[in-house]
């Protein structure tokens, strides 16, 4: 009788505790937070079913009144501000969520090259020791993979000191550093990346399911699930077992011969488990973030969707337009990074990041074929990466009168037996970089590309060679570690292409 007196009494008080839950905002609303000027601002969070809640900001106040334990609501359109405001939400209790700034609002995500942080880059030391900007506003995802969208993921937003920006996204920062000296307004950054993923997965299911050529991602993953047996799980932990004994024995050997630590090998998980199944970052690092007032994205990815660059050219455009559903603010700028030369990455990778470019509106794309690394997949100067982007940004974005991009293949055309290229972004002209122009190769209708010679005329490059004299078709840069040179005299890397789709005008 006892026993059954406690658990009734417990029961009765259990709907009176959730009763005096307090008012909360979601967690991406911290101090130090930076809201986007210039759109309507929504606000969310929890609450009793049926409170009133009150969100007063910068002389705005909006009021709704919670259902099913959620509140929403959206402030008008703000100016930028340097100047701290608190954001006060109302309630049954009272939040002030204060150090809050007006400015322009970026995410930044993709996998390693993305998360690759400041404290690893070439001149990591110089560059953290002037990092130092308190309008410049830093929030990093932690890293998460689930099956089922999120709704809200524990997070909190720092002003730009020293110690932030050492572990923060290199691209990220550089981007927003630059962004901050031409603008003049608060710039936050959302750092939401995951090293060694595919698109796919930070893509919604139903993008993938509603593809046909999409839609074999999601059963591929349910094939290896379903013959994940408990051998393959032995033979993992074996695997995981082994590794870690190898690392344990480098990091001893390291400590006795004074030499850096080794790289604490990644743990191997089940298919289950997997940071690279379709869906999973979308659910957990992107879908929490949303309906966060943004200005754009920049991403930088591709690495991992290597071994199906046809694929991709359906994938990437397809994720960019899952996202811009998502946030419900139209066709946002989404700006992203062509990946670096590298022994094993393919131009064909390359290639579909070009059209996805060209065939996606409001996107742009920075390219990165003088800062590769042949030997290293994580090239380690960002600088030049995060300025590519940040320049897309100014001119797009923010309408400066700037070039943005490097030379970008246009048309063939045949004169005389030798191909006429002509481009786009030419800016102030055409540049073969240290030296003759290199990298180009030609071919007849036997399609054997031989090396050509190439040379700028006006806004042109001529391409040809002795033995094609008959020319259909050229190359540029068509290898995995191309050895070229065409910029435009703005500065700016021409990316790698082919015109073997096109057809040659008389």
């Amino acid at each position: 009788m006892k026993d059954t007196t406690i658990l009734l009494a417990l029961l009765l008080l259990t709907p009176l505790a959730t009763l005096h839950a307090a008012v909360k905002p979601n967690p991406l609303f911290t101090n130090n937070a930076v809201l986007q000027r210039g759109m309507p601002v929504p606000v969310w969070g929890t609450a009793n079913e049926g409170e009133k809640v009150t969100v007063a900001f910068a002389g705005q106040k909006a009021e709704t009144v919670a259902k099913d334990g959620k509140w929403k609501v959206t402030l008008p359109a703000l100016k930028a501000s340097s100047n701290p405001q608190t954001m006060t939400i109302t309630g049954e209790n009272t939040i002030a969520i204060k150090n809050v700034l007006v400015g322009e609002v970026w995410v930044c995500s993709g996998q390693s090259n993305m998360a690759f942080q400041v404290g690893r880059i070439a001149n990591a030391a110089e560059t953290i020791s002037a990092a130092n900007d308190p309008q410049l506003r830093l929030l990093t995802v932690p890293r998460a993979a689930k099956d089922e969208p999120l709704s809200e993921v524990a997070v909190s937003w720092s002003e730009c000191v020293s110690a932030k920006a050492a572990g923060f996204s290199a691209v990220a920062y550089f981007f927003g550093r630059d962004l901050r000296k031409v603008l003049n307004v608060p710039v936050g950054l959302i750092n939401s990346s995951v090293g060694g993923t595919p698109a796919e997965a930070w893509t919604d299911r139903a993008t993938l399911e509603n593809n046909p050529e999409l839609r074999p991602l999601l059963e591929a993953q349910a094939k290896v699930v379903a013959e994940f047996d408990a051998a393959k799980l032995a033979k993992l932990t074996e695997r995981n077992k082994q590794n870690l004994e190898k690392y344990q024995q480098a990091l001893e050997k390291a400590k006795a011969e004074a030499q850096p630590t080794p790289r604490k090998p990644d743990v191997l998980t089940t298919p289950q488990e997997s940071s690279r199944r379709p869906c999973c970052l979308y659910n957990a690092m992107i879908a929490p973030l949303q309906p966060y007032a943004i200005r754009g994205v920049i991403w930088y990815q591709g690495e991992s969707n290597n071994g199906n660059p046809q694929q991709y050219h359906t994938l990437f455009p397809s994720m960019i337009g899952n996202w811009r559903r998502a946030w419900s603010q139209g066709e946002f700028p989404f700006f992203f990074v062509q990946i670096a030369p590298h022994k094993d990455m393919k131009p064909e990778l390359r290639e579909a990041q070009l059209l996805s470019w060209k065939k996606t509106p409001n996107t742009a794309m920075a390219v990165t074929t003088d800062v590769g690394n042949a030997e290293d997949i994580h090239p380690i100067q960002k600088e030049p990466v995060g300025l590519r982007l940040a320049l897309a940004a100014r001119a797009l974005t923010y309408g400066e009168k700037i070039e943005y991009s490097g030379p970008v293949y246009e048309s063939l055309a045949l004169q005389g037996g030798k191909a006429v290229l002509s481009f786009k972004h030419v800016g102030k002209g055409l540049l073969a970089k240290d030296g003759e122009l290199k990298g180009f190769t030609i071919a007849g209708s036997d399609k054997q590309f031989v090396p050509a010679e190439a040379k700028i005329v006006g806004s042109t490059v001529l391409v040809s060679c002795p033995s094609v004299p008959s020319p259909v078709a050229v190359r540029y840069g068509w290898e995995n570690v191309p050895d070229i040179n065409l910029f435009n005299k703005d500065g700016i890397p021409a990316p790698t292409f082919r015109t073997d789709e096109v057809t040659a005008k008389p």
